[in-house]
């Protein structure tokens, strides 16, 4: 019984290492592909070192005060720039939301990138999944210890 149990776990390991080696030649195959995903990544992971702290200073200390959110500014303008930049303002969230689940696996600030891409999206139920994202306490830190560095002042606990 032992030696059969020990049989079958050489087996499995030989199979797994197989497994493996079936991979290289995808691999070798697809070098190229794979040298732009690790491209896009890096400039991925750049690009959240630099915008979303930007994008998190800007963002008033009483935003997640407010049960509702207050009415936009934008929906004064014409209604084609209105919705161009409303568009426009969705396709960055969305790009953004992407970003950020890529990161989740991927160097870079996966949660605080998909935090600023649902800012920027909108949809119903949006602000108070905001707050609810915002109030958890790891995320609540990060943002102010990036605040902090920006020079600006803490935002007040939703």
């Amino acid at each position: 019984m032992r030696v059969q149990m020990f049989f079958n776990q050489q087996t499995l390991g030989r199979k797994r290492v197989s497994g493996v080696n079936e991979w290289w030649p995808w691999i070798n195959e697809n070098g190229a592909l794979l040298g732009w995903l690790g491209l896009a990544s890096l400039i991925t992971f750049i690009a959240s070192l630099i915008v979303i702290p930007i994008l998190i200073s800007k963002i008033p200390t009483d935003y997640f005060l407010e049960r509702k959110r207050h009415a936009s500014r934008t929906w004064r303008l014409h209604p084609i720039v209105f919705a161009t930049l409303l568009a426009l303002k969705n396709l960055l969230g969305i790009a953004l939301i992407l970003g950020g689940l890529l990161m989740l696996v991927l160097p870079g600030q996966g949660l605080l990138t998909i935090l600023i891409g649902i800012t920027l999206t909108d949809f119903p139920g949006k602000y108070a999944m905001e707050r609810k994202l915002v109030s958890q306490p790891s995320i609540f830190n990060a943002i102010n210890w990036i605040r902090e560095k920006a020079g600006k002042q803490p935002l007040l606990r939703p």
